[in-house]
């Protein structure tokens, strides 16, 4: 093939060339030599001499196309019942022999430059400042497609659209239709405007020629399956089936058309299947909240969803089903002789309905918010607004029976979990100052008497809730451990000190407690005698005290100290004696010293 540009006879040169293209578009077959003979064709006519026949190249292939379309629209007009098997079985040969079709004018489409598909260009004259905007001829594949877009499916828009909504009606109504017919009848209202540059050009025609009509009859068929479902249903056999219909539109929706049509057609489904009856789903609701039906809850958490505000009543019917629940489970314990069985009470309240919101609306933030809030409100609870709720010390109790020793036989295991369950509970206290207050008097008693079950679990419980409240609410806790450390290091330098010294005559600690760390109060107002046992420990405690630390006062609490006392027991027979050990307060101990 010579590439140099020479005279040509066009009407010769279009004839044979018609004659393939007539093939291609039909998917004839054609053979390779003719194929490459043609391709030398159009580039002759593109550089032709001694002038291009491009435009007129361009001009036949257009005309060419239009008549072949319109000599298939009347193929289809005629078919009456079988439009859609007509329809979609031309357009599936004519978009497969369009392609074939732009790859024959590859070197036409090049001498229009841009392969974007955009549809106009912008011409300057050089002698002026006027632009002029002229149509740029489309792709010979681009122009197939539009083609049949304006020969073929403006002209039986209304025909094939209507059809195609009496198969998805079939469909809808569990007959059979003809999936590949329908699915690839909605692409073609797609496919013929892919050329479009951006993708919501290229869908335009699709939803105002299709689209738009679909919705239109979802709605009038979705408003009379409502209609019917609730006049032959319950409420809960109603959500059964609609939440079956949704499933099944969201799956035909995928089958037959475009995944833009997706949000759309369950929107518009939704609508009038939910949004339309909100008011009566709602008033149902509190029945099955309060019957605690979670099947039918969970149906009906999955059809309010989507619908603007439509969880709201949802939402206030559970917060006041556990503020309810919640407040009759409390109030039938005597809390103030039983504040395990209260704690227990709430846990088991807040477990429970855990389980529902989980199992019934995954998880869903708006419905733990509304736990919580009923949670909150049974732990806050005080049946007048100048009362304290009694949570806070009845919380802290609970804390000083799981700390405190000889009160379970429970394992580490079990403490362990007990106080992080004490947690759960503890987010809802309002008044969190309130159980700080309670829980550092009763673990200062039982680091001063020793009667915590252990260290570990002490400082656990201490780390938690610095996790919940920060560093400044557990401050004090954190100083009365660390006092309780540097008294043991003190009583071991206070033994060194005595050695060499006369002794004591007995077994004598001492813990030094920082003032500010401990709620402990001063000692009563009562005059107390120190005993002259004692009189020596205590004066020489505070002259090593001094000596290690200049400028410090040690106040003495003698209401908090205790100390062992022995006595034995002499029997008139040889070898039979008993000694008997008790712990007693410092002011018993005087007493008994005394005598």
């Amino acid at each position: 093939m010579s590439l140099k540009p020479r005279q040509v006879d066009f009407t010769s040169t279009w004839s044979t060339l018609r004659m393939t293209c007539q093939s291609v578009i039909r998917l004839g077959q054609v053979e390779r030599a003719i194929w490459n003979d043609r391709f030398s064709d159009v580039y002759a006519l593109c550089v032709a001499f001694p002038d291009p026949l491009t435009d007129k190249l361009y001009d036949e292939v257009k005309k060419f196309l239009q008549g072949h379309v319109v000599e298939l629209r009347e193929m289809v007009e005629a078919a009456n019942e079988n439009v859609l098997f007509t329809y979609h079985h031309h357009w599936a040969e004519f978009s497969q022999g369009a392609s074939f079709m732009n790859y024959l004018f590859r070197y036409l489409n090049s001498q229009y430059g841009d392969k974007s598909g955009t549809s106009s260009w912008m011409e300057m004259t050089p002698y002026s400042f006027s632009i002029e905007f002229q149509e740029r001829p489309l792709e010979i594949g681009a122009l197939a497609l539009n083609t049949w877009r304006q020969e073929m499916i403006e002209h039986m828009k209304d025909t094939v659209v209507t059809a195609i909504i009496k198969q998805i009606r079939r469909d809808r109504n569990g007959e059979t239709c003809n999936q590949s017919i329908i699915q690839g009848v909605i692409d073609s209202f797609v496919k013929v405007e892919e050329y479009q540059l951006k993708q919501a050009l290229s869908l335009k025609f699709y939803q105002e020629a299709f689209e738009t009509p679909l919705l239109s009859e979802t709605g009038d068929y979705y408003r009379r399956e409502a209609s019917s479902l609730l006049a032959e249903n319950t409420c809960s056999e109603y959500t059964q089936k609609v939440c079956a219909r949704l499933q099944e539109e969201q799956l035909r929706v995928r089958k037959f058309l475009h995944h833009s049509s997706f949000t759309k057609v369950t929107r518009e489904t939704e609508s009038r299947l939910v949004e339309d009856h909100l008011e009566f789903l709602q008033g149902e609701c509190r029945t099955m909240v309060r019957d605690e039906k979670r099947e039918d809850l969970s149906r009906m958490y999955q059809l309010l969803k989507p619908i603007p505000n439509g969880l709201q009543v949802m939402l206030t019917e559970v917060e006041g089903h556990i503020r309810e629940v919640g407040l009759e489970a409390v109030q039938a314990i005597a809390t103030d002789k039983n504040p395990g069985e209260y704690v227990e009470a709430l846990l088991a309240l807040h477990t429970k309905f855990s389980e529902l919101v989980q199992e019934t609306f995954g998880k869903d933030k708006l419905f733990v918010e509304a736990l919580d809030k009923g949670c909150s409100a049974v732990v806050n609870y005080t049946e007048s607004p100048k009362q304290t709720a009694k949570s806070a010390e009845l919380l802290a109790r609970y804390c000083d029976q799981l700390l405190k020793k000889g009160s379970k036989n429970a394992t580490e295991q079990e403490i362990e979990d007990n106080l992080n369950k004490v947690i759960v509970v503890f987010r809802y206290v309002e008044d969190k100052d309130i159980f700080q207050k309670f829980y550092s008097k009763m673990l200062a008693k039982r680091l001063i008497h020793g009667l915590s079950v252990s260290s570990e679990a002490e400082e656990g419980m201490i780390a938690r809730l610095k996790q919940m409240c920060g560093f400044e609410y557990t401050s004090k806790l954190h100083r009365m451990f660390t006092d309780m450390t540097v008294s043991e290091s003190l009583n071991s330098e206070f033994s060194e000190f005595m050695r060499g010294k006369t002794g004591l005559g007995l077994s004598f600690t001492v813990q030094i407690l920082q003032s500010g760390a401990w709620p402990l109060g001063q000692a009563s107002s009562s005059p107390f005698g120190i005993p002259e046992e004692l009189l020596r420990s205590i004066t020489m405690f505070e002259l090593f005290y001094n000596t290690k630390f200049s400028g410090r006062k040690l106040t003495w609490l003698h209401h908090l100290c205790n100390g062992k006392q022995c006595r034995t027991l002499l029997d008139p027979r040889p070898g039979n004696r008993q000694i008997i050990r008790w712990m007693v307060s410092s002011r018993s101990r005087t007493v008994l010293l005394d005598r």
